[in-house]
């Protein structure tokens, strides 16, 4: 691993940031994955593997927090875990068939799509539970899980936003539960995708591990914050914004045509 003080500095800021932002509300790989490619120049499909490391281990400890406040209900939650599984390996598969070229500007496009879902503010519509009837073993529920879990598997960035949705809006968990339960089913789901892509030696250990132990540390304080102020993630929605236009913008080219025009 060869990285100047400045890169590192950034890798670790940009790690706890995320911690904390994926526990709080999802998205965080949004900025990891640019940070993978940009930064320490993994293509793609390297940094897509890479990623799993810091989202396994922040997930871990999340989980734990979230258990010991009580908000991580687990009845139920077996038949969410079993439909996610199969659609994060499937995904994973997916991801590896495409070249890195496609991959790219897919994750470009995902940028794009990603902020007119941060805009529109789905957590608007996202009430607390009014019953305890849960709605998991339904086939509807287990489908749209099993989607959400390919589409995890594939990516992973922004599926918090669509987990949490799912959870609250088709299984009728409160928003801080469903939290919880989100955060379980990232960590379960991304094991087998990271075996995956460790398989196909799309895994840069050393990368991914400096992201994860800076992670970790955000995890925890967005998890201790996130059971004390269940409306957390109304705070990074704006950050999320700005770093999303500048991910996107530097994919799709605009951000070194607009350097190279300040220069010329």
């Amino acid at each position: 691993m060869d990285l100047e003080l400045s890169q590192l500095v950034i890798i670790i800021i940009a790690g706890v940031a995320t911690g904390a932002i994926n526990t709080l509300a999802g998205s965080g790989s949004l900025i990891t994955l640019p940070i993978f490619i940009f930064l320490c120049g993994l293509d793609p499909q390297m940094a897509n593997g890479t990623n799993r490391v810091g989202v396994l281990v922040q997930t871990v400890v999340a989980i734990f927090t979230f258990r010991k406040h009580g908000n991580l209900p687990l009845k139920g939650v077996g038949w969410l875990i079993a439909a996610t599984i199969p659609g994060a390996i499937l995904g994973a598969w997916l991801s590896t068939q495409l070249p890195n070229d496609a991959l790219y500007q897919a994750i470009g496009f995902l940028m794009v799509f990603m902020l007119f879902v941060i805009f529109l503010k789905p957590q608007k519509w996202l009430k607390t539970a009014k019953t305890d009837s849960l709605n998991n073993r339904k086939p509807l529920t287990l489908l749209v899980f099993f989607a959400i879990g390919l589409y995890g598997g594939f990516i992973q960035a922004g599926v918090g936003i669509f987990l949490i949705a799912a959870l609250v809006l088709m299984s009728n968990y409160d928003l801080v539960k469903g939290n919880g339960i989100k955060l379980l089913l990232v960590g379960i789901f991304n094991i087998p995708a990271l075996i995956y892509f460790q398989s196909k030696g799309l895994v840069h250990w050393e990368y991914g591990l400096l992201m994860a132990a800076a992670q970790a540390v955000g995890a925890f304080v967005g998890a201790v914050f996130a059971n004390r102020f269940p409306k957390a993630n109304a705070y990074i929605r704006y950050l999320l914004i700005v770093i999303v236009i500048a991910s996107a913008s530097k994919f799709f080219g605009i951000y070194d045509w607009f350097i190279a025009m300040l220069w010329s």
